[in-house]
């Protein structure tokens, strides 16, 4: 028997090399994620690479005009075909909702609270979003929260709103907007969650597909990594967010079109609740299906294929079609 084969020389394990974005919350989630594989696995090495993508890149233009298929995934995805790196680690809420060839979802870790959180100048502490004066200026860089809020309270004033969590909170402390309204995920990684004035319920502002939630892209084809990754997956947080991802694939809107969900799983029952809204938040399609968690995705394609007779494909091609005029 030759030394390589026997059982008692095992081969130098690979250092498992993690992509992250640049940005503060980015590096907040993938060091999370360093940190929790680091402990179910003392003896590996897992090293931390940072990129910048092109949405990190762009902050003079609004999301929506820029398109957005893998506006902040596209590098870490080219740095995985490559093997550059091994995995890249992502707000789910960016992971567009088709892959690459070759890569895949690996995992999707336990979901902070996935709801919007209004956020206020102090001249507003006494105020909740329904209280706010007419005319407010509320900074929003989500075409979902602007539609929703813009049919429950039209008499507000929406602005676009770029640039990091901090970038944003300058913003708004010196006066260029009254109001954010933010994910309360994000405010929460990054130590902010006193900034959260008010979780906006979901009969107001239903949140964005996988907001809350890590997503771990990898390749496809390499079950060393599929492996190490099932140590962070929620079963739970997954079945809720395959259900959701399959909702926006099938109506095939990307991140920048007004499409909001929310899900609750009680047991082993799954209920999903989609939106599709105008930009001028005139016209809403809104549905609920519920099903067995098991059968996720299918409930997902159930209920965009309901939208859609109720309106939902007209809503969404007009949104494309002023986008593009734009």
């Amino acid at each position: 028997m030759s030394p390589a084969a026997s059982p008692t020389v095992s081969a130098p394990t690979r250092t498992i090399r993690i992509g992250s974005r640049k940005s503060q919350l980015a590096l907040v989630q993938t060091y999370w994620v360093q940190e929790q594989l680091q402990k179910a696995f003392p003896d590996r090495t897992f090293e931390v690479h940072t990129m910048s993508t092109q949405g990190d890149k762009i902050l003079d233009v609004a999301l929506a005009k820029i398109g957005d298929k893998g506006l902040f995934t596209k590098e870490l995805e080219l740095g995985m075909i490559q093997n550059e790196i091994d995995f890249a680690v992502h707000s789910l809420k960016d992971l567009p909702t088709r892959l690459p060839e070759g890569l895949v979802l690996g995992c999707v870790t336990e979901r902070e609270d996935p709801a919007d959180a209004l956020v206020v100048h102090e001249q507003h502490k006494d105020k909740q979003v329904d209280t706010l004066p007419e005319g407010a200026v509320v900074g929003t860089s989500s075409l979902r929260r602007l539609a929703q809020l813009r049919h429950h309270y039209p008499h507000l004033s929406f602005k676009d709103v770029r640039g990091n969590l901090n970038t944003r909170l300058a913003k708004l402390d010196a006066g260029e907007y009254d109001a954010l309204i933010l994910a309360v995920a994000g405010l929460q990684r990054l130590g902010m969650g006193d900034r959260v004035h008010q979780v906006l319920p979901a009969e107001i502002s239903l949140h964005a597909v996988g907001q809350g939630a890590l997503g771990i892209e990898c390749r496809s084809d390499d079950a060393e990594v599929l492996e190490l990754l099932k140590a962070l997956q929620h079963k739970p947080t997954a079945d809720r967010c395959y259900a959701e991802r399959a909702f926006l694939r099938e109506l095939e809107g990307g991140c920048q079109v007004p499409i909001g969900v929310n899900t609750v799983l009680n047991g082993d029952s799954l209920t999903l609740t989609g939106i599709v809204a105008s930009l001028d938040g005139q016209r809403l399609a809104k549905d609920s299906v519920s099903g067995a968690a098991s059968d996720a995705e299918q409930l997902g394609i159930d209920l965009a294929q309901r939208l859609r007779q109720q309106g939902a494909q007209e809503i969404l091609d007009e949104i494309l079609a002023t986008i593009q005029r734009s």
